[in-house]
């Protein structure tokens, strides 16, 4: 395929533009079938969408892949499809008295022409997710998926190439100079998914052009677990997060604070219940390889770092050269790490868990409150109290107690971050409305109260002014 340039890229935007004014408004009975469309496009290409991810792995589980990216984006255009008619509808919204008479609206309508740009960890799932949010909304959209998962970049451009056509939905391929290109031109909305690096330099090019943009990054997602909750109980929910996809999750917990004198304890409880989820984790098929070489090496260059510094390290059981060349790295539970160590400092994005003493809640929300805002925060308690003193005493993108990761699979919850881990946010109605522009509507009847608040200022100007005041 012949690398994409800024002319072929302003092309395909321009073509989407003319498209978009030729038809403005794109009929409900159409949004459902672009969206089912999508349904069906994951639904009846899951073999090949695995197939193509597990190489671009080097090793992915087929199982994760049917759960997180068939599964999930089927389910999110399904739920869009049934509720569209809704979203849809004119909202009637109080008009005041100072306004009277008259009637106040709002109209969500489509902003245009959005650009999509997609990560490697979820290469499906989130590509699509918010291209289903997009064609809900009556937008066109021109997406830009990682160079990290080739395969599966390619075989999504197929797949959508066979189903719409260019003007409505397209894909273009290629490296960082390909997305610098993207983020730079003059789309309607720019959504991006990935590190919170890359974004300030998407948001940046954005800005340029006073394009609205969507942030989906990440951060340091903490786990806050009360010291009277069974070890046993959380050590399941904590290694499912943690391990699943190896750790390659923008919301999987990146490091637990547990009250009381217990972290060497429940660092063993995670491992254990890791052994059970990944028996002969290195040639288990449902163990997820790292993506990359580069992000391998970073990997085991953390943990690395935390042996020399004298950090216990916790890991199943393996043979260091049977993993050679596999790009699989044990799950890995260390207790207690410095702060100034990296595995503290950075997102980890791999099966890496740092578990640390707390002394108090209070202690362990002071210690969040006090970092960046993560993507998604973490509380283990059966004493609301506790659950409502975490929530009051901190800020996060999303919340889930008594369990990790469940709140994103929730399509009527709105899922984004906030702060250091993104702005705006999408799944169900959210979405829709994120790419939506709500238009304010204001209807007057033949005569209007308007007539008597205008020059020459006299009496029955006053008078009305003194009920506005007071209204």
């Amino acid at each position: 395929m012949t690398p994409p340039t800024s002319d072929s890229i302003r092309a395909l935007i321009e073509a989407q533009q003319a498209a978009f004014a030729r038809v403005p408004r794109r009929s409900l009975a159409d949004r459902r079938r672009d969206l089912g469309i999508i349904e069906a496009l994951v639904l009846d290409n899951e073999a090949a969408i695995a197939e193509a991810i597990d190489a671009d792995f080097g090793g992915r589980s087929r199982n994760e892949t049917r759960l997180l990216e068939i599964a999930v984006t089927a389910q999110a255009a399904r739920h869009a499809r049934k509720n569209l008619s809704h979203w849809m509808k004119v909202r009637t919204v109080p008009t005041p008295s100072t306004a009277a008479p008259g009637r106040s609206l709002v109209r969500h309508e489509p902003k245009g022409v959005v650009g999509i740009v997609s990560p490697w960890n979820y290469p499906v799932q989130l590509s699509l997710g918010p291209l289903i949010a997009a064609l809900a909304a009556g937008c066109r959209a021109l997406i830009k998926p990682s160079e990290l998962t080739p395969r599966t970049s390619e075989l999504t451009a197929r797949l959508l190439a066979e189903r719409f056509p260019a003007d409505q939905v397209a894909v273009v391929t290629g490296g960082a100079d390909v997305a610098e290109v993207f983020c730079s031109q003059r789309f309607d909305h720019l959504f991006y998914t990935g590190s919170t690096r890359i974004g300030r330099f998407v948001a940046e090019a954005a800005a340029r052009n006073l394009t609205p943009v969507t942030l989906e990054l990440g951060g340091k997602s903490p786990v806050i677990i009360d010291a009277s909750i069974p070890l046993d109980r959380v050590a399941h929910p904590l290694a499912w997060g943690r391990f699943l996809n190896a750790g390659q999750t923008c919301v999987a917990p990146d490091y637990v604070l547990a009250v009381g004198n217990r972290a060497e304890a429940l660092g063993h409880a995670v491992i254990r219940q890791a052994g059970v989820f990944y028996p002969d984790f290195a040639s288990n098929p449902d163990y997820t390889a790292i993506v990359s070489d580069r992000h391998h090496a970073r990997l085991t260059a953390m943990i690395d770092e935390a042996r020399h510094r004298g950090v216990q390290v916790l890991q199943l059981p393996h043979d260091a050269a049977s993993l050679a060349g596999s790009r699989r790295i044990a799950p890995t539970v260390m207790i207690d790490p410095p702060a100034d160590l990296a595995v503290m400092r950075e997102e980890i994005f791999g099966p890496v868990l740092p578990v640390l003493s707390s002394d108090s809640i209070a202690a362990s929300c002071a210690r969040v409150d006090a970092g960046e805002r993560p993507l998604a925060l973490y509380v283990f308690s059966d004493d609301r109290s506790i659950v409502r003193q975490v929530l009051d005493s901190t800020l996060s993108g999303g919340v889930s107690v008594n369990t990790t990761m469940v709140h994103l699979s929730n399509e009527h919850l709105p899922f984004g971050g906030v702060g250091e881990s993104g702005s705006g946010a999408y799944h169900g109605q959210r979405g829709f409305e994120e790419f939506s522009h709500a238009r304010s509507v204001f209807e007057a009847g033949r005569w209007h109260s308007s007539r008597l608040i205008a020059p020459p200022y006299g009496a029955v100007f006053r008078f009305v002014a003194a009920i506005a005041l007071k209204s």
